[in-house]
């Protein structure tokens, strides 16, 4: 098995497998395979089947459906393409410590079969923050190579016993599960209610390497919003009446 990355601020993740070697990712996460990939779609994989690891594979954030892509007849390529901007990057993945993860739930890209996907912190923070759907990331464990997506450039940092980083819920990237994950709230009423980066702050305290990522996919949300149609139309009926009231205020004071 051979992996690399291809290109820069939208990379693709390309696979290539021998006969017999396979690897798994999330329903419908597929960009591109070869004629000698075979693709099987179930429950069984990331985790294993049954209810309880779907169920812990779903509370992460993940799909119910896992596909496998395993190559058949001789070699193939498989590719995933990266969803927003940033990076795309291997994880070895072992049962020590150092060698789990836990990442924000649109993290994980694909896996070698020993690789398993649960639930690993799950709050709710309220409505206005990740939609209101809460805040919750996977874990990453098992034995094998992992390939992750951050979005924007990654910050990395190594937090020494007792030292800790508080972050916007939404730059949390990825963390080794040495470190230790809390959600805290920002202190004083008035950072609270006019500080404008929200109320709640994960404190990450190490060991353990940190991977931050400087575009949050809700930030990112938000940003774009101001120009989908219906806040478009919203802005032109307010510029409207804006430009009425003023009109009126002028005719008035001429007409004056």
């Amino acid at each position: 098995m051979q992996d690399r990355i291809i290109g820069t601020t939208m990379p693709v993740l390309e696979i290539t497998l021998d006969p017999g070697e396979a690897i798994f990712s999330e329903s419908g996460e597929l960009s591109w395979m070869t004629q000698s990939i075979v693709m099987q779609t179930s429950t069984q994989m990331g985790g294993g089947g049954g209810v309880g690891g779907v169920f812990k594979r779903a509370l992460g954030g993940s799909s119910i459906f896992m596909s496998q892509y395993s190559a058949q007849g001789g070699p193939g390529m498989v590719a995933f393409a990266a969803r927003l901007p940033g990076q795309i990057f291997p994880l070895d993945v072992a049962p020590q410590p150092g060698y789990g993860y836990l990442a924000h739930r649109h993290a994980f890209v694909a896996g070698v079969g020993g690789v398993q996907l649960s639930i690993g912190f799950q709050q709710h923070l309220g409505a206005g923050f990740f939609g209101g759907d809460g805040f919750r990331l996977q874990k990453i464990t098992g034995q094998g190579r992992a390939w992750c997506e951050l979005s924007g450039e990654i910050i990395t940092y190594d937090l020494r016993p007792g030292e800790f980083l508080r972050v916007h819920p939404g730059h949390v990237g990825l963390f080794q599960d040495t470190v230790n994950f809390t959600i805290t709230t920002v202190k004083g009423i008035k950072n609270k209610i006019f500080g404008g980066d929200g109320i709640f702050l994960a404190q990450l305290t190490g060991p353990g390497r940190v991977w931050l990522q400087s575009l949050p996919l809700q930030k990112l949300a938000q940003s774009l919003s101001e120009f989908s149609p219906g806040q478009a139309a919203e802005a032109g009926a307010a510029g409207a009446a804006g430009g009425a009231i003023t009109g009126g205020v002028m005719r008035g004071i001429l007409g004056g």
